[in-house]
């Protein structure tokens, strides 16, 4: 169920075949504020990586992870993980706010820095972040979740590139998520999750620019709202934007904390790709009344209408991509440009973003 304490909720299984030979990719986990830090590390364990040293202030986070992933070391210090030089890679997913600095450090140790989304949360931390790569050619990858990690987004990626649905128009997204029981304090203030659209906006943004293929874009309008956590008046439950990109296709996108508990997982996620030769529906982690498996992809064409279920079958390519980008110096899982150009997205629309009038009670 939603928010296992052992981070299994946020470990997807995929099939993805080792990429490099045992002991040549060891990288570590340095920050576990999110449990997006578990699927991280799934994705590169599975892609051939070795999951070498923990490190994390907080010891029952800790003891937590090296129950899920035995074998790794926990680290005294965050210095001693990023002064060991056999250390490739730091997979990072501490609080937002904080994410930036943490990639400043361990880019500044010579290894590739591989952050949760949102990978930042001010356009001053994304310039430094800039700054670094560029310094160092080191790579700050960013975790994506919602399109890398689940098989039915990599499966329209590939009817994409096929031209199944022709040339990309709109990419309409829906990302609905769940409160759930227990959250740290950071998660319910802005300065330091980042507000809705930077966040959990963020891979919204992602995908509308993979699949429309568009290289820079406008944010045309977007909004907020505190609608129903009153007790947390920095919070936001609710934001949408309207996006046109270069070439002029367009996304609309709502993400929110409105997942019912009828719901039996954290969050009903829709994706519609419309193009000029038809359009590509994804049912990610479900379908309600009829399929509580997710991946469900639905085409329809000139040819005809298709289904496909594709959990377990097409797996997660990036993670192998990005093992052998760091090892040969290449840029096939994602672009930095790429990796950047969301995030900036994200917290352009945050910033602009009109404030709904909070209705409590």
């Amino acid at each position: 169920m939603f928010q296992k304490a052992d981070g299994a909720n946020y470990a997807p299984k995929g099939k993805t075949d080792p990429v490099c030979d045992k002991g040549e990719f060891p990288f570590a986990a340095v920050g576990l504020d999110h449990g997006h830090i578990y699927g991280m590390c799934n994705g590169l364990l599975e892609a051939g990586g070795e999951l070498k040293w923990v490190w994390d202030p907080d010891p029952e986070k800790v003891e937590a992870f090296v129950n899920r992933f035995p074998g790794v070391h926990a680290a005294r210090s965050e210095t001693e993980v990023l002064e060991d030089p056999a250390v490739k890679l730091v997979a990072g997913a501490a609080v937002p706010a904080d994410r930036c600095a943490l990639g400043i450090r361990v880019m500044d140790h010579d290894k590739d820095y591989f952050c949760d989304k949102t990978p930042l949360t001010t356009l001053e931390q994304l310039e430094k972040a800039k700054r670094k790569t560029e310094e160092t050619g080191k790579k700050y990858a960013v975790y994506y979740s919602e399109r890398l990690h689940v098989e039915s987004a990599v499966f329209a990626g590939q009817l994409v590139e096929q031209g199944a649905v022709g040339r990309v128009l709109q990419v309409l997204g829906t990302g609905p998520h769940r409160i759930g029981r227990v959250r740290p304090d950071w998660f319910w203030e802005k300065d330091r999750f980042g507000g809705i659209l930077c966040d959990i906006g963020s891979h919204q943004i992602e995908q509308f620019l993979y699949f429309s293929g568009e290289q820079d874009a406008r944010v045309v309008h977007s909004q907020v709202a505190n609608h129903n956590h009153g007790d947390h008046p920095n919070f936001e439950d609710f934001g949408d934007a309207v996006l046109v990109g270069d070439n002029g296709a367009t996304s609309y996108f709502r993400v929110d904390w409105f997942t019912p508990d009828g719901l039996p997982v954290w969050g009903d996620g829709r994706l519609t790709i419309l193009g000029t030769e038809g359009y590509i529906e994804l049912r990610k982690y479900l379908d309600i009344c009829r399929d509580d498996e997710g991946d469900q992809v639905y085409l329809v064409n000139h040819e005809g209408m298709q289904h496909f279920s594709v959990r377990g079958k097409v797996g997660y390519p990036f993670f192998g991509q990005l093992i052998r980008d760091c090892l040969d110096r290449t840029e096939t899982a994602m672009t930095q440009e790429h990796a950047f150009k969301a995030v900036e997205l994200a917290v352009r629309a945050q910033e602009m973003a009109t404030v709904i009038e909070e209705r409590f009670g």
